[in-house]
């Protein structure tokens, strides 16, 4: 074993059969005893082929025992390998319903798939999802081992249902986003809970009879607690028959319930019905384009990216993109957008006025957003947002500034909004008088608290600047 001053960081806890640690910028899952059957197949499953080759599943190398780091607990592993490591860790509930869906179908693909080698997935988590630019990718090593021949049943259905069909079942019919319930539901919603919050319209419509109310009325005559009880068939191959049958069965739900809402939101139609000039638009590329043409970053988070018009520009130029929203709308198009391009942006749902925060055992099992996104970013875009923090969000300006320097490595790209604005006036709603203060001499000193000023230009009429900003 190899030693040094570094610290290991453990990342699973809920895990007997491996634990994954983050050392010297690497990820290392040491295996247990009872994983090593399900590591092997992960690694050699001629059915996981095919997605090892779109990279739907992480890359994985296997590494000797003697090779691992002496920082980290090796008393028991019998294994190690390093998986690759995803730019940016996103959490079920920071996705728009669009993602849910996309790892709902990963999943159930996958499930499918193991059946022709006689194997299936132990659980339906979303977690264990990740995805790299728009793209989902499977991240679980230990998810799968054998089935149990003649049985019929995929038993973590029941979790693909909370986890995956009721988060978007209840967006669908009342508009509730699926972020939302998951953040405090580590396991999902139950039938009984998405029953009490539907309609009866949408409670006895015959596609969701079998997903809320017949369980909801026959729990409640249940005798044996919902306990798992194995019921195994004479003939395999036809407990396989109703496996696929059970899968296309989730596919035609999870299809149903994700269709993109046709509704409009309150920001989905904001670059229309706030239309930049043709003039200002183009001035506002130029700048962005000048900047990232010069410096090239790697990475960028763009902040209230609404459309994504300019997280497009970003990933075009060479940038892994985060794009964060607080609409769930508006980052659904904008993941639609990226898929479509096949455009290095991962869209979240974030207001940054309330940022995600660490939830788990003892807060920390999926870590806040600022935390993970600290000084992670080459650059940071805030354009159009800042007077919507300030005013809708309430937070001083200063707060705001320094928010961004703790998120950007070395640039920040930010767009001034005057008072005398038209949408910073519609906004304030008769509050005018607590920003008497602000105007664009106070926003330069505001900002050289943490950065030096690069450069400016003019932006939309006369009340828009845009800035180019150093951290110092």
């Amino acid at each position: 074993m190899n030693s040094s001053n570094k610290m290991a960081e453990k990342l699973t806890l809920r895990d007997p059969a491996g634990q994954l640690y983050k050392f010297d910028g690497r990820l290392i899952r040491i295996i247990q005893p009872d994983g090593l059957a399900n590591l092997n197949f992960f690694l050699e499953s001629d059915s996981l082929g095919p997605f090892r080759d779109d990279n739907q599943l992480i890359k994985t190398r296997q590494i000797k025992l003697a090779d691992l780091p002496a920082e980290l607990d090796n008393s028991r592993g019998v294994a190690a390998v390093d998986h690759d490591v995803i730019p940016f860790v996103s959490y079920p509930h920071e996705w728009p319903p669009e993602m849910l869906a996309a790892a709902g179908r990963l999943t159930l693909d996958l499930a499918e798939a193991v059946l022709n080698d006689d194997a299936e997935l132990k659980d339906a988590k979303p977690d264990n999802v990740l995805f790299n630019g728009p793209s989902p990718v499977f991240v679980d090593a230990l998810s799968f081992e054998p089935r149990e021949k003649g049985n019929p049943i995929w038993r973590a259905e029941g979790q693909f249902i909370r986890m995956f069909l009721l988060p978007l079942l209840l967006y669908k019919g009342t508009g509730m986003p699926p972020g939302e319930l998951l953040l405090n539901r580590a396991d999902g919603v139950e039938p009984e809970e998405a029953y009490e919050i539907l309609s009866w319209g949408n409670r006895l419509a015959p596609a969701n009879l079998g997903l809320v109310t017949l369980p909801k009325v026959f729990g409640q005559f249940s005798q044996d607690g919902g306990v798992y009880k194995s019921r195994l068939l004479e003939s395999d191959e036809k407990a396989k028959f109703i496996l696929r049958a059970t899968y296309r069965r989730l596919r035609r739900h999870l299809n149903r319930l994700s269709q993109p809402k046709t509704k409009n939101s309150e920001w989905s139609n904001y670059m229309q019905e706030n239309t930049y000039s043709a003039e200002g638009l183009t001035s506002k590329e130029s700048f962005v384009t000048s900047a990232i043409s010069e410096f090239g970053p790697k990475t960028a988070l763009d902040i209230g990216c609404n459309t994504g018009h300019f997280s497009a520009i970003l990933a075009k130029n060479g940038a892994d993109v985060v794009a964060v929203d607080l609409d769930p709308v508006v980052i659904g198009s904008v993941w639609r957008m990226a898929q479509e391009n096949d455009a290095k942006i991962l869209p979240l749902v974030q207001n940054l006025t309330q940022p995600s925060p660490g939830i788990g055992w003892k807060n920390n099992e999926k870590l806040s957003f600022l935390s993970r996104a600290n000084k992670k970013f080459d650059i940071v875009v805030m354009l159009a947002v800042i007077h919507h923090m300030m005013v809708t969000g309430g937070i001083p300006l200063e707060e705001i500034l320094s928010l961004a320097a703790s998120l950007s490595q070395k640039w920040l790209i930010i767009e001034f909004v005057a008072k005398e604005d038209p949408m910073f006036l519609k906004i304030c709603r008769g509050r005018e008088n607590l920003y008497e203060w602000f105007d664009q001499p106070a926003f330069e000193v505001a900002c050289l608290k943490n950065f030096e000023i690069i450069r400016k230009a003019a932006g939309e009429g006369s009340t828009r600047v845009l800035y180019l900003l150093k951290i110092k």
